[in-house]
Formats: C-alpha cells, structure tokens, sequence
C-alpha cells in the first residue's frame, strides 16, 4: 500500500505489460504511449522461439473469443503439460504457447479460458477422500507419514502445478503477476474465479517473500525504460514530465524501490524521500520546482512524501513496511544528522466519510459558538455573490436549500472556500477535529479471515493502517497542507506526518496490530477536542 499504499495499488493492467496498487496517476505526457506494447510485443516474440520448439504442441490458433470448442483443444494442451509428455523441455515450450494463445485472446476469450482453467483443473475431490481415508487407516508412523505426504498432493489443485511452470519462462513471472490483476477484475461475485485467483495469490506471496527482493536506489542515470515507469506508476503526486522527474532525483531527493530477480526491471514498490530542514507541512513547497536544491547533509528530516505501489497484481501481498525500514537504516548510514523520519501522506478516505456523517449529523457536528461563526461569514460572502449578480455555487446557489443544508457542506461547496482567509480559519477547528476523529476512532470492516475471530481493529484510512502497522505514530496533522484538486477532493487539502522514531517503532506496532491501540502525539490529541 499504500503512500502504499500513500501506497495507492494501481489499476489492472493487461497481462504481462507493466502493471500499474491505491490507483496511478495516468501516464503523464512524456510516457511514450507505445511503452505497454513494445512490452507486450517483445513478450510474445520472446515465447514464439520457445513455443516454436514444442513438437506436435500447437494445432491452428483458437479464436480470440475462445468458444466452446476451441476451448476442449486448449484444455487437451493444458493436460499435456501437466503430463509432461515429451520431457521439460517440451512441457516449457507448451507453457510458453498457453501464454501466447492467452495474449492474443479478447477480454471475453481470456474470460472463457479462466474459467475452464478454474472448472476443469481443480482439486480432484474424490482422491482427496481416498486420500483422507488412507489417512485415517494408517496405523504405523511410517504409514502415516507417506499417506499425509499423498493426502497434501491430492490438496494440490492441477492449476497451481501448470501456473507453476510460466517462472521458467522469460517474463513469466511478470506475466503471472498481470495476469492475477485481471483475474481480481473478474473474480469480483465469481467464486470459482476467485478460488483460482487465491491459489495465484498463495503462489505469488511465496514467490515475493521479503528475503528474495533487492533494494536499488534510482537515479537520473538509472535506465529510461526505468524512469519512463516511475512517471507511469506513480501513485501519489502525479510526476508532470521528465522535468519533474529531474528535479525528484536531484542530490536533496532519494528515490528506493524493491525489484525481484525475475522482474529486474519491473520496480514492485517505490518510494520518494526529501531531505530537508524541519518536518515538512505543505507537499506544493515540498515539490516547488523554483526551490533551491538543499546540501543533504544539512538536512536534519527526511520526509516520506510518495509510496507507489506499482504492480497491481501484487495487491494484498505487503512489503512496503520492510522497504521503509531498509530505507531508514540506510539514510541512518548516510546522513547521520537526520533526526525525524516521518511522512507527509494524504488521507484518501475522509472527504466520504466526512459527507456521510454531514448527511447522518449535519451541523450537530459542529459547537454552537463554531456554527455562529461559519454562518455569519457564510451569510457575508453570499450577500456578496447576490449583489455581483453570481451565485456561491453548489447546493446554496441563488440561496435554494441553503437553510436544509449543513453549513460546513455549504462551506465546502464554493469552489474558492479555501482561498477565502476568514472562512477557511473558521473552518479549520472543526475540519481538523472530523479529520482526527476519522483517523483514530474510524475502523474498517473485518476482512473475511477475521471475521468471527479477535483480530484487533483496523484504522478505516488505508493509508493510517500501511503506517501504523509499519510503527509510525500520528505526528501531526496539517492543515491545507494540499491544495491540488485531488488534495482538497479527498481530505479538504489536510495532511498528516507519521513519525518513524526508531526507538518506539516495535512498540507502536505491536500497540496496533496486538490491541488495535493507535499512537498519537499530544499535538494530534489535542485537535480531536472539540474547540468553542
């Protein structure tokens, strides 16, 4: 996630292209629009020399909606495979023709051959029961052992054994991963599809266990194919151009990301680190490009402003957390003057759960000397706009409803509220009280393997969980600290700092993901009282 999660997962991407987890910004306009078919196109060039070796294994291509038909002759190819007739060489090139008839086939043929993959390779459940019977009769240790080994075999779905052979290919594990981001696309409602996309899940958190990546740093000299992807897939604060993603790799920047050995040049995870004076409170000063370039060992704070997940088919597998901490401990070795190691991340999720709490509370959220206050600059403002002939816009235009509506609703519905100096310092108190009392006392739904258990509970801001489980503490929240549109669409323009202190992470996780107890400052605190 994810910031991961601010790690944002990106959408599903088409298989076996470079995947774009919470949602990428669209490719900005220095990505060349050919990137993803020079990836796909070189996938299939790379698997037709492997296929082409496969003796007696590919018949005339199926049609791209792959019907019923076409479908038998592709689960006969299937089954050869996970025979093995011919050797592993000839098992290899039939895997590398299974991927490239998957790629020429439309949404609705990839659909259809899913679902035959789901339907037709799964769990034999007959042997299961012999399986578990033989089991059961074992009467010796030995005997035990050999038939629990047998009943763990028989467990094994047929799928998983053909997904397993695609690693051997080059791009396989890549394409593996694109092709889990489409099957969570359709899965959705299909609980045969989704018993396949758990298997993938299972496989590919094996395979992307922490111990097998690699931390790089990236640079402006890093490849182009490489930096043309971090304009692509970053999640958070949209990179405009190669200028911009200059001035984010300059010698004041830092740019990590985790990359597995059989996607080297596919980044998982990224992150982007300032190094400044101060915990920073505003991300447009943060990425001023008119900034001067700062001397890093000056800096006393290196601040977290993106995380970018960036492999979609990925989603659900965590380890941002582990990419944070290598990256603490190695700014801690390299600028041994850096005192905060904190964040400055979004709150994607308040602005929706602040308007359902208007529509559930309305002003009731507000103290009385709070609602005097806004009402009264309301009311100036839109004499205002009555007497210059313009309406303040929203829901109050030309003064409709205004009496029924919330008045922080009404606030919030001029387009320039936050440009007007006195509504939006009446507006601040009450803001940032919502927004800590969203953060700290909000709490997700119990995921389906919690349900009816005593897992603890989960900040409902997807962002608050990726770095309280990581041990960060809320710091500080800021205010307007994001003006873009996207700032002021998801948490009206507030930020938040997560301070890493590396004496208390291990506590402030075990606080959260043991008790689902939530770290605080007195600074935060203090904000969720409510003012007068």
């Amino acid at each position: 996630m994810s910031d991961t999660t601010d790690t944002a997962a990106p959408k599903a991407a088409p298989v076996a292209t470079p995947g774009a987890p919470q949602d990428p910004a669209p490719p900005a306009a220095a990505v060349q629009p050919g990137l993803l078919d020079r990836a796909l196109d070189n996938l299939r060039t790379r698997w037709r020399e492997i296929a082409a070796s496969a003796r007696g294994a590919v018949g005339a291509p199926p049609r791209t909606h792959l019907p019923k038909e076409d479908a038998e002759r592709l689960k006969e190819q299937i089954e050869a495979c996970l025979e093995s007739r011919g050797g592993e060489v000839s098992a290899r090139a039939r895997a590398a023709q299974l991927g490239r008839t998957y790629l020429a086939l439309d949404p609705q043929g990839r659909r259809n051959f899913l679902v035959m993959l789901a339907r037709d390779f799964d769990v034999d459940r007959d042997a299961v029961m012999d399986a578990m019977a033989t089991f059961q009769a074992a009467a010796d240790p030995v005997a035990r052992g050999h038939a629990e080994r047998a009943l763990r075999r028989a467990l094994e779905p047929p799928r998983l054994r053909l997904l397993t052979q695609f690693n051997a290919l080059p791009e396989g594990v890549k394409f593996l991963v694109d092709l889990r981001a489409e099957l969570m696309e359709m899965a959705r409602g299909e609980p045969l599809l989704q018993a396949l996309e758990d298997d993938l899940k299972n496989l590919l958190r094996a395979w992307f266990d922490v111990g097998f990546l690699e931390m790089h740093r990236i640079t402006w000299d890093s490849p182009a194919s490489l930096l043309e992807k971090l304009i692509k897939y970053e999640a958070v604060h949209e990179i405009s151009g190669w200028q911009d993603l200059k001035d984010r790799l300059d010698s004041d920047r830092r740019c990590f990301a985790f990359f597995h050995p059989r996607m080297p040049n596919e980044p998982l995870i990224f992150v982007e680190v300032a190094l400044v004076q101060g915990m920073s409170d505003n991300v447009q000063a943060l990425l001023d490009p008119s900034a001067p370039v700062c001397d890093p060992k000056s800096a006393d704070s290196a601040i977290f402003y993106s995380i970018s997940n960036a492999q979609s088919g990925l989603a659900g597998i965590s380890f941002g957390n582990f990419l944070i901490k290598r990256v603490v401990d190695g700014l801690a070795t390299e600028f041994p003057n850096i005192k905060y190691y904190a964040t400055l991340s979004p709150i994607p999720g308040f602005r929706r759960w602040f308007e359902r709490t208007l529509d559930r509370d309305g002003d009731a959220v507000l103290t009385n000397p709070e609602a005097e206050h806004i009402a009264e600059r309301l009311a100036a403002l839109e004499q205002a706009d009555d007497e210059d002939g313009g309406g303040g816009g929203g829901a109050t235009e030309g003064g409709v409803g205004a009496e029924e509506t919330p008045l922080l609703a009404r606030a919030l519905s001029r387009p320039d509220w936050f440009e007007d100096e006195e509504l939006q310092k009446r507006l601040r108190g009450p803001l940032m009280r919502l927004c800590v009392h969203y953060l700290t006392t909000a709490q997700a739904p119990a995921r389906r393997s919690e349900r009816g258990g005593n897992a603890p509970a989960r900040a409902l801001d997807p962002v608050a969980h990726f770095h309280l489980t990581n041990g960060a503490r809320m710091e500080r929240l800021n205010w307007l600290a994001d003006r873009s549109t996207k700032g002021l669409k998801q948490a009206c323009g507030m930020m938040i700092n997560y301070r890493y202190r590396l004496g208390e992470i291990d506590a402030n996780h075990e606080a959260y993901t043991g008790e689902g107890r939530i770290i605080t400052s007195s600074a935060v605190r203090s904000l969720g009282k409510a003012g007068g």
